[in-house]
């Protein structure tokens, strides 16, 4: 039953190369923004394209797999888990984050038609 607690799956396309940070602690993270679309009729019948946007983490050897293998525009596959954090911005007030921080990868590659998130 703790598998359905806190569990996202997505598959999407990488909005920007992903971004890798060596930590002091020796931990290696690497985030992105990643574009998950749906498509649906609208009243008028013609096809519409909705984009939804999520900041991505990865950490230790995922995010080495990452680094190496996937780039903007690629298609992925995450399963991880919703993390929300605050932080105080440079005007004072409190700022919200949520990130999917990725358990697991799978590497999909770029689609075919060339088409990007």
């Amino acid at each position: 039953m703790n598998k359905f607690r806190n569990h996202v799956q997505l598959i999407g396309n990488i909005g920007d190369d992903p971004k890798v940070a060596n930590l002091e602690s020796g931990k290696k993270v690497c985030r992105f923004p990643l574009a998950t679309n749906e498509y649906y009729k609208n009243a008028e019948g013609e096809k519409v394209k909705e984009t939804d946007w999520h900041q991505v983490q990865a950490w230790g050897r995922t995010a080495e797999i990452i680094e190496k293998y996937a780039k903007k525009g690629d298609e992925i596959g995450v399963i991880g888990k919703i993390k929300t954090r605050t932080y105080e911005g440079e005007d004072g007030n409190q700022r919200y984050v949520t990130d999917i921080v990725v358990d697991e990868v799978l590497l999909m590659g770029r689609k075919p038609n060339g088409d990007e998130a």
